[in-house]
C-alpha cells in the first residue's frame, strides 16, 4: 500500500515475504534433528558398546548426548520406555524377562530369539533393534586350556564325558549349581552329573572369581562358571566349552532404538549394524579384557578398535 508516496512497513514486509517464498527461502532457522541420547548399563562390556555406540555416530554426523553407564537395566530399559534416552545395547535374552516368556524355548535359539524380541518390541513399545552381535554373554563352562588341549575339550558334549572321568572339578557360584537354568540344565541337556565333590561353590556370583580359581587351580579346580563374553576368559587362557545343544538362553548384544529417533535418524541403522557384526564373543572378551583385567580407559579402548577395523578414522 502507498501512502503519501511511501511505503507502508507492512507492505514492505509482505513484498518481502512474497519474494523469499517465491525463491524457495525459509524465514527462520531451519530446525536439526534432536541429539540422539545414548545411554548404557553399568557394567564394563555395556560401557564399551554404548561409547562405540557415541563415538560411530558422532562421527558420521549424527549430535548425541551422553548417558552411558546411566544405571542397571530396570533403569536403562525403563528411560528408553520413557522416551528419557534414545538408544542403548540391551541383550536379546533378557525379551523373556521384558514380556514375561521366559518359559518359551524360542529364547534357547540366537535367530529366533532376536526375531521374538524384535517383533514383540516394535509392536508393543515402539523400540527397534538393529542386528545383534554375534557374542553369546550367556553362562558357559570354561576349561583350563592346558586341560582341554589334553584331553580333546571344545564343546559340552566333550565336557560331559570328560565328566564321567571323575577329573573335572569346578568353580561356581550357588546361583549356578542350584538354578535350573544353569548346571542343571546342562547336565539335563548333555546328560551328565556332577558329583559334590566335583564342585567348588565360591560365595557370592563373580565369575572373575571362579575363572581365577580355575586358573590358578585352587583345590584341584580345573573348570569354572562363567559368562561367555569375560574379559578374564581371555586373560587367564581359558576355553569355553561351546554349548551346541541350546541348553542356555542367548544373549547377544544389539542396539535397541526408538523408533521415532531411527526414523529422524535412519543413519543409526546404517552406521551401526556393521559394527556390530564384527563383535564375536573371542573379539569381545578381548576387548573386555583390556578394560577389566589390564585397566585400560573404555573410550580408549573403543577407539583403538574402531580405528582398527576403519569405523573411525
Amino acid at each position: 500500500m502507498i501512502v503519501n508516496g511511501w511505503v507502508t512497513r507492512r507492505a514492505v514486509a509482505a513484498l518481502t515475504l512474497g519474494l523469499m517464498l517465491g525463491m524457495g527461502v525459509t524465514t527462520g532457522p531451519a530446525r536439526a534433528a534432536d541429539p540422539v541420547r545414548v545411554g548404557s548399563k553399568l557394567d564394563a562390556e555395556s560401557g564399551l558398546l554404548g561409547t562405540m555406540i557415541l563415538q560411530v555416530l558422532e562421527a558420521n554426523g549424527v549430535a548425541t548426548v551422553n548417558k552411558i553407564q546411566l544405571g542397571p537395566t530396570k533403569i536403562v530399559r525403563g528411560a528408553l520406555l520413557a522416551g528419557e534416552i534414545d538408544l542403548y545395547p540391551e541383550y536379546t535374552g533378557n525379551g523373556a524377562f521384558f514380556f514375561n516368556i521366559d518359559g518359551d524355548p524360542v529364547w534357547k535359539n540366537a535367530g529366533a530369539g532376536y526375531e521374538k524380541v524384535r517383533q514383540l518390541d516394535q509392536e508393543k513399545n515402539g523400540i527397534v533393534w538393529l542386528k545383534p552381535a554375534p557374542a553369546n554373554n550367556t553362562w558357559a563352562i570354561a576349561v583350563r586350556r592346558d586341560v582341554a588341549t589334553a584331553n580333546k575339550l571344545a564343546t559340552m558334549e566333550d565336557f560331559a564325558k570328560w565328566v564321567a572321568g571323575g577329573a573335572a572339578k569346578i568353580a561356581a557360584s550357588a546361583e549356578f549349581v542350584e538354578s535350573p537354568a544353569a548346571l542343571p540344565s546342562f547336565q539335563g541337556t548333555y546328560g551328565f552329573a556332577m558329583k559334590p565333590e566335583q564342585i567348588l561353590v565360591l560365595a557370592g556370583g563373580d565369575t572373575a572369581a571362579t575363572i581365577r580359581a580355575a586358573a590358578e587351580g585352587t583345590s584341584g579346580v580345573n573348570s569354572a562358571m562363567v559368562y561367555g563374553t569375560d574379559g578374564a576368559i581371555a586373560a587367564l587362557d581359558l576355553v569355553v566349552m561351546r554349548d551346541t545343544k541350546g541348553a542356555q538362553m542367548v544373549y547377544e548384544p544389539a542396539p535397541t532404538v526408538r523408533a521415532a529417533a531411527l526414523e529422524t535418524n535412519p543413519t543409526i541403522r546404517t552406521v551401526l549394524e556393521p559394527v556390530f557384526a564384527s563383535l564375536d564373543a573371542e573379539t569381545l572378551r578381548g576387548l573386555n579384557a583390556k578394560i577389566s583385567v589390564e585397566g585400560q580407559d573404555q573410550k580408549q579402548v573403543a577407539t583403538a578398535y574402531l580405528k582398527a577395523k576403519g569405523f573411525l578414522k
